[in-house]
């Protein structure tokens, strides 16, 4: 039926997906979405209104297999962000459940109900070239308007094929999460993922530290998370021991969409004995890296290149290649491979600003690379990069080390302009206890004698909370300006 689903035509009786209480077989979801698919002909491109239900995997599904560009909306949206992608993306039909109240947006797209039961003859069709767009997927925009990078099928198959390879991931597993589904991780890896391999995967709906403990207890083998909810697993270890229990018995940890501080993962690893993976994508390169299931789960790392993908760190003028082995040495990464996007809609000249010559992507984040060529991303380099004293320096490092402090619940730094040094490092702090935050030089002095001096905060500034986006990550931009 479907080159990107096998599984579809093969075992029908095989679980598929199961949301809550709510669940449909390889053959329910080849049905479902065939029928759907049908009715999908002609259009141009559709708008998915991306809750975590199962509709939404049917009408993802369906779209790719009626060779449809999806256009995945985050029901969160605020309204002049969902009417610049309505108007961006030019939708011909939006897909949602039966009864599903839509914003003014995207009223005057033509409304298809999708039939999770629905049923109809499998039909024929043509299977796209591997470079035809399978997602516009709308990035953050935390720098302009978002942008919608435009995925081909290429990039989705080998994605999930060099996943497969790298954590020999198997059509036996049963996959367990409760993320979004308005982007790659929750909806390309943690939806498309389990279904190219023929395993199944439950959604949580929302995410909670019990229905963790539930699934995994109950036969889900693998499990995706962002690294708030594996904060909250890490807290809640010390009093739930069937969650740690059943941690104990999953085959695969993953972490993604933003750093993971060392902190949890060794507060995971001493509770369990399992290792949290991390990866590192993009909405514009979907997988880049990752630790792979036969290697070393490295605190603080996003593993090697995976498969088929190269990646490079360069100097500040995008083309000096910086070598491994120095672990001053922080440079932009920059990948190249069939894992990328193929333009930015609409934007031909962000598209072309956004490679170097070589087809080489720039990532935009910053990097230092390990001699076996494991990867430890240090930030963003418009955010994260601190040029301090003549030294580059990357936030995510001292971020790792105030979070060592008993006194710091959460962490975030970022540099300012100063006139001696060119930028200053400043701290933001959530402490563990409001009435009494640990002191300025006591953190000064905690980053120093793990890291460096010259890597310790000049400045430190506390926060009730930290801002955070729906995949956890923080947003430096949003925190308070004096």
């Amino acid at each position: 039926m479907s080159s990107l689903f096998p599984a579809l035509a093969q075992d029908p009786d095989r679980p598929a997906l199961r949301f809550g209480d709510r669940s449909l077989t390889y053959g329910e979801l080849a049905s479902a979405a065939g029928a759907l698919a049908a009715r999908l002909d002609g259009a141009t491109r559709a708008a998915v209104w991306a809750t975590p239900s199962l509709e939404t995997a049917v009408g993802v599904v369906a779209a790719l297999l009626a060779g449809v560009p999806a256009v995945p909306i985050n029901p969160k949206s605020g309204g002049s962000e969902l009417a610049h992608i309505v108007r961006d993306s030019a939708p011909s039909v939006v897909l949602a459940a039966p009864g599903t109240e839509l914003p003014e947006a995207l009223g005057d797209l033509t409304f298809i109900g999708i039939d999770v039961n629905g049923s109809g003859p499998a039909v024929e069709r043509p299977e796209p070239d591997l470079g035809a767009p399978a997602f516009v997927i709308y990035t953050s925009g935390t720098t302009g308007p978002p942008k919608g990078a435009v995925l081909p099928r290429r990039a989705v198959t080998s994605t999930l094929d060099a996943l497969q390879d790298a954590w020999e991931w198997t059509g036996d597993d049963v996959l367990v999460h409760g993320l979004p589904l308005f982007h790659v991780h929750g909806l390309i890896l943690g939806i498309l993922g389990p279904l190219r391999r023929g395993g199944a995967v439950r959604h949580l709906g929302r995410f909670s530290t019990e229905g963790v403990a539930r699934e995994l207890a109950g036969g889900a083998t693998m499990l995706f998370g962002v690294p708030t909810m594996y904060h909250r697993i890490a807290e809640s270890l010390p009093t739930e021991p069937e969650l740690v229990k059943a941690l104990s018995g999953a085959r695969l940890l993953v972490s993604g969409s933003a750093a993971l501080p060392v902190h949890d993962h060794e507060r995971i690893a001493a509770a369990t004995g399992r290792r949290v993976i991390e990866r590192y994508g993009m909405t514009e390169t979907l997988m880049n890296t990752s630790v792979r299931a036969d290697g070393e789960a490295r605190a603080g790392t996003v593993g090697v290149p995976l498969p088929g993908v190269s990646v490079r760190l360069v100097e500040d003028d995008g083309v000096t290649e910086i070598p491994a082995g120095d672990p001053e040495a922080v440079g932009e990464i920059q990948v190249r491979g069939p894992n990328l996007f193929t333009e930015y809609l609409n934007r031909p000249d962000a598209t072309a600003g956004a490679f170097a010559e070589g087809g080489w992507f720039r990532t935009g984040d910053m990097a230092v690379r390990d001699l076996d060529g494991y990867v430890r991303i240090v930030g963003r380099k418009a955010t994260d990069l601190i040029k301090s004293g003549g030294y580059k320096i990357g936030a995510g490092e001292i971020e790792n080390a105030l979070l060592e402090h008993p006194g710091v619940r959460e962490a975030a730094v970022t540099g300012e302009p100063d006139d001696d040094l060119g930028e200053r490092i400043v701290a933001w702090i959530v402490p563990a206890d409001p009435e009494q935050p640990p002191a300025a030089d006591v953190l000064a002095s905690h980053v120093a004698d793990r890291l460096a001096p010259h890597k310790r905060p000049r400045v430190v500034r506390y926060l009730e909370a930290l801002p955070r986006n729906d995949m956890g990550k923080i947003m430096k931009r949003a925190l308070p300006r004096d």
